[in-house]
């Protein structure tokens, strides 16, 4: 080839590049990638993280960094203090989700937290001031959990004497789990994590709902909480709700509409 032809072909990718830039830059000025928050996820009663294991699948197949921490379900001060503590250990933006107790948790801990963006309550607990777990999941009729507990006694490390509830095994599935299939229940039974009566019974202090934005699933096959309680607590926070036919461990059992909520959340208030 010519030293003119090849002057010349270079002279035309030259102008192409150029052109391609300058379109670039002009289709999208001012662009920055999205930088997706982390997702850090509260497990409640009688569970432990690896109940978010196929909703953590999802979140990182789409991209978020992922935190599932391990709620020490001893008191709900107390929790929620380990809760921050996990907070303040991830850079930059977050989006919280609890699931059951673990929303009486993350309403505790988040308050004041800039750096949390949203709330997901997750057939959860979102407590108002001066208002315990127990006490709203027997606000309305239909639960059925609390005469399948059984009461274990125990010393807690600095407050003495104590009460760990666990739920009967023979009747985990019925009561916390109905739409899972019994092999997987039959293991959560037996592996399931003790709370104490005292993190129940615990008055909330703070509300982080009512300064962060929340989304809300309400699980209406829930016979731990029912899901006239829930619709309560999400029309209060003013909470972007969905409603699934679902029981109780729905991380579990659907984990795809728990990540895609949580997604949802994610989307409209980071980026």
């Amino acid at each position: 080839m010519s030293r003119p032809l090849l002057g010349g072909a270079a002279a035309v990718a030259g102008v192409l590049t150029a052109a391609l830039v300058a379109g670039s830059a002009h289709a999208v000025p001012g662009h920055r990638p999205w930088v997706k928050p982390t997702v850090v996820l509260v497990h409640g009663a009688f569970a432990d993280s690896s109940s978010w294991n196929a909703v953590v699948r999802d979140l990182k197949r789409d991209g978020y960094p992922v935190v599932a921490a391990a709620n020490p379900l001893r008191g709900l001060h107390s929790d929620a203090e380990y809760l921050r503590s996990v907070l303040d250990s991830v850079q930059g933006p977050v989006v919280l989700a609890g699931h059951s107790y673990g929303g009486s948790v993350i309403s505790e801990a988040a308050d004041g937290d800039r750096d949390v963006r949203a709330l997901v309550y997750i057939a959860s607990f979102a407590p108002d001031r001066g208002e315990s777990t127990s006490g709203l999941a027997a606000k309305y009729p239909g639960g059925q959990l609390g005469p399948a507990l059984v009461s274990v006694p125990v010393t807690i490390a600095g407050a003495g004497a104590g009460t760990d509830l666990y739920i009967e095994q023979d009747q985990f599935r019925r009561v916390f789990a109905a739409d899972v299939p019994r092999q997987v229940t039959d293991l959560m039974a037996v592996t399931q994590r003790p709370i104490t009566s005292a993190a129940l019974d615990e008055p909330a202090t703070r509300t982080a709902w009512r300064s962060i934005r929340s989304w809300f699933l309400v699980t209406r096959q829930d016979l731990a909480i029912p899901a006239e309680s829930m619709r309560f607590m999400a029309g209060r926070a003013k909470s972007r709700t969905v409603e699934i036919d679902a029981s109780h461990a729905v991380t579990v059992s659907e984990p795809e509409a728990v990540a895609d909520l949580i997604d949802e959340a994610a989307r409209a208030t980071t980026r």
